[in-house]
């Protein structure tokens, strides 16, 4: 091969090359999940966790224990604490560490057995509240 041939496939090969490289892009810092507004309300329906799941892992990785107070929103952040009122004023605060409820859009929490218990809800099963953001 030739000079001129030779330095014409080194110079393709390396513009190839270099066209499949991607630059670098400089690290961005993870967004903060969206802190909630203190004092927002929402109104729906309230239900409570089955016994069978006593032990398993929540969405925040935590184990459901039934004994704390706690309970699944769809959106809320994870360790927001809210109070839930029931219609006849009974309440109890708890804190967000699981994902849910489902079953319908009128559901909005799912209470540990024993915030439904504070609740005076287990024979009930599914009551209507008005959940408020404290922290």
């Amino acid at each position: 091969m030739t000079r001129p041939v030779v330095a014409c496939l080194l110079t393709a090969g390396v513009l190839l090359f270099s066209g499949c490289t991607a630059s670098a892009q400089e690290p961005r810092e993870p967004e903060a999940a969206a802190t909630p507004a203190r004092g927002r309300a929402e109104q729906g329906l309230a239900t409570y966790y089955a016994d069978s799941l006593s032990g398993n892992k929540t969405a925040s990785g935590e184990r459901y224990n039934p004994k704390e107070l706690t309970a699944a929103h769809r959106t809320l952040p994870f360790g927001t604490v809210v109070q839930v009122t029931r219609k006849d004023g009974r309440s109890v605060r708890v804190r967000i560490n699981d994902r849910g409820p489902f079953g319908g859009k009128k559901r909005i929490i799912d209470l540990s057995k024993a915030a439904a218990k504070e609740l005076d809800m287990l024979k009930d099963g599914v009551v209507s509240v008005t959940i408020t953001v404290v922290r």
